[in-house]
This record gives structure tokens, sequence and C-alpha cells, in this order.
């Protein structure tokens, strides 16, 4: 058991001395918890191109949401979250046969609209909705997250993916991986509201502590397990500009490529494979369709084909232990991309500038769905005072000091559940 695992379970031991008084009342001493655990995400390569059917390469991190669960008599909601700061920690209860009442997404989403809930409580109307699963009773739920929202690592997964684990090895719901994670993209596009792809949640599902792992988003199919050459490392560096998948500048390039789609499936003769975008060569693209399309809708239909090329590139020159300066500038590259969508932001392409002044370097480029957020930094064994530098000088220049992400754990499927006695 991991040392994170080990201070979750002290926590509820020690709940009837817990400062903030609903978490000290939440569970039943009589009764087992189970708990769950499921890591945020560094995005390595391919990000938003996950919605047109790209490869793409993610790394779970270290930091972990845990999420303890005891079912209860009273058909209730019963959710507490427990952030570092008591004055955030938060309350939530409802009753299962509001969601009952709940009719379609659309009510559900007006219902919870800007309320964390969502995530926690949309597993639940999602396994009703898409399994006909039937709760006869309810759950206390308690959420402990060191995965911090707004910075791309995909805080909203890891919760997901967390409850799901919980709930469904709680309630005795007998769901494949694969499909715990597209059931948690649902409760994020169609309860949350929010359109990602699938990459956070199958990460947060199947990652491997150290390894990254190579999907094709077609829609979700595990390619393989890849493990840095032993000369490489990967950090993560906060720019402290809050992220969202949500915002208007996400929505509005997913937007255009699904446009972008649209018109060039209009001009083929025949369909190409799947009307995923990321199936269409750059060749073939810039040949037949780049000129066709509006100045507003070619580059972000332009993105995902580049961008899988990149992913499948940077894949064989790790899998090669070769090219590490190629590495780095495939990364830049994806950078570039970002850019030119108007995803970049500049707390993001500042740390990206001066990761490229520290020779000690490789690569770097901003994270999951841009506009904010971590950027992805490749170095080697030796990198880590270079870091330090990139950092001292980012905090210098912004005043903000940032987060470091560094280090690995592994996914929900891996770590599967305790069950945990707090009797008194």
């Amino acid at each position: 058991m991991d040392r994170d695992a080990q201070d979750f379970l002290a926590l509820l031991n020690t709940l009837d001395e817990h400062p903030f008084a609903p978490a000290r009342d939440l569970f039943d001493t009589k009764s087992d918890l189970i708990v769950s655990r499921a890591p945020g995400r560094l995005d390595v390569m391919g990000g938003i191109a996950d919605y047109s059917g790209s490869h793409v390469l993610e790394f779970p991190i270290a930091e972990a949401t845990f999420v303890a669960l005891q079912p209860n008599d009273e058909r209730r909601l019963n959710i507490i979250t427990l952030l570092d700061d008591e004055p955030h920690h938060s309350s939530f209860t409802m009753s299962l046969s509001d969601l009952d009442g709940l009719v379609g997404y659309e009510t559900a989403r007006e219902f919870f609209t800007n309320s964390w809930a969502a995530y926690v409580a949309g597993v639940f109307l999602v396994l009703m909705r898409e399994r006909n699963q039937s709760f006869e009773s309810g759950a206390n739920i308690l959420i402990s997250s060191q995965v911090p929202p707004g910075k791309g690592v995909s805080s909203s997964a890891a919760l997901e993916v967390a409850v799901m684990q919980a709930v469904t090895e709680a309630f005795d719901i007998k769901i494949d991986g694969r499909d715990k994670a597209l059931l948690c993209q649902k409760v994020e596009n169609l309860v949350v509201g929010a359109p990602c792809g699938v990459m956070d949640q199958m990460t947060a599902v199947f990652g491997e502590r150290d390894r990254l792992l190579l999907m094709l988003c077609q829609p979700a199919e595990i390619k393989r397990m890849i493990t840095l050459p032993p000369e490489l490392r990967l950090w993560g560096i906060d720019s402290g500009i809050r992220h969202s998948v949500g915002g208007a500048d996400y929505g509005t390039v997913r937007a255009a490529a699904s446009m972008g789609t649209r018109m060039i499936a209009d001009l083929k003769a025949d369909s190409f494979e799947g009307n995923y975008l990321a199936n269409i060569s750059p060749a073939e693209f810039e040949r037949e369709y780049s000129d066709l399309l509006p100045e507003r809708i070619r580059m972000p239909t332009a993105h995902p084909i580049y961008e899988n090329v990149r992913v499948q590139r940077f894949v064989e020159l790790l899998e090669r232990n070769e090219g590490y300066d190629e590495l780095g500038e495939l990364m830049y590259e994806a950078h570039r991309s970002y850019t030119a969508l108007g995803l970049n932001s500049a707390g993001t392409d500042l740390i990206v500038e001066l990761v490229r002044k520290e020779a000690g370097l490789l690569g770097a480029k901003i994270t999951g769905g841009g506009s904010g957020g971590t950027v992805a930094v490749l170095g080697d064994q030796t990198s880590s005072a270079a870091i330090e530098r990139v950092v001292a000088n980012y905090a210098k220049e912004t005043g903000h000091q940032p987060y470091i992400f560094n280090g690995s754990s592994p996914g929900a499927l891996a770590f599967g559940h305790l069950r945990v006695s707090i009797a008194r």
C-alpha cells in the first residue's frame, strides 16, 4: 500500500476528531467502507486531438483522488469533499428520488449547473440511465483529492473514475474497465456539460506507474504501455492560469474541427475511416482539402491530422531510445499548434520559453485542453536543477510559485479497492 493510501486510511480512522463537523458524522461506524483511488494525468502528446481520433500519449501522475463510500438505508447521497483549506470543505446531499425525477441529461445539467456534485451524483445518474441500474440504497461518500483543480491534469476524470470504481464495487455492478471510462466520459459530457474526449478517463482507469499509456481514440483503444528510457524524465509545471475544457476557447476549436470533418466528408467520394480526422494523412489534407476550407476552420481541422503523426513519431523514437532532441522538437511543434488555435496562454508560453533557454531540458508543451493549466516538460536524469531554475524564473516574472508535478502512480484498476472498518 502506498503512503498516500496509508494517509487516507489514517484520516478515515480519525474522522471523529475532524474540524469539519459534517465529516465527523458522515459514516456509520458499524459498517465497512469501500475505498478507491484514481490518479490525474500529464498529457505528454495528443491532447485535444483525442476527439478527432488521434493517438495520444498519457502519463498517470502521483497525485490522486481518494473516495470512501458506504451504502446507507436512506436512499440519499450524502457527499463530503475535503480540500487542503478548511473553508473550502464542502458538503452536498440529495435524494436518489430526485435523480429518478430528472428527465433527460439536459434537465440534469440544469439541475447541477456549476456544482461540483455533478461529477459524483452524475455517476449514479449515468449508471441508472445507461445500465438500467436501480439503487435501492443511497451512499455516504467522502472525497479527498491531491489532484489540484483547474491545472490541466484532469482532476475531473480522477474524481469521476474514483467514484465509479467505489460505486461499482459497493453495489456489485459488473462493468469492465473500458466501459467504466466511457461511462465516466458520459458523466462529464452529458451531466457536467464539458465536451471532453475519453483519454483522461482511460488513463485514470488503466494507467500504470512510471509508464506512458498509448491510446488510439477511435474511440478508446489502448495500444500498449511504454516505459520511458531510463535516461528520460517527465515533469509538469503549473502556470497558475486556470484551465477548463468547458471554456469557450476549447468548445470553439472543437466545434470548428467537427465542422471541418463534415466538410471533408462531403468532399470525399468515399468516407474516410470512422470519419476521424486523424485517419487523413497530412499529404492528403494539403493536397485535397486545405485550400477548400474556410480559414477559421482550417487550423482546427489540421491540428489533429498533424498531431496524430507527431504522436506516432514520438512513440517510435521512444521505443528506439534515440532522437532525444527530436522528441523535444515534437513537443514544441505541438505547443505551436495549440498557439495557432488560440489555446495557449501567456503563462504557459512563458514556461515553454524558459524551458527552451535551459540546455538541460529537451522540450515542453501545454497539456490537455489548453488555455492555461500545466506544461509538460521532458528532460533527463540530470535535469532537476534546470526545472528548479525554470520555476524560480517563472515565479520571479509572474509572482506565481508553480506547483511541480513529479512522479507517477497506478490507475484505478491497478489499485482496485480496499474494504475498511472504522469501528471505534
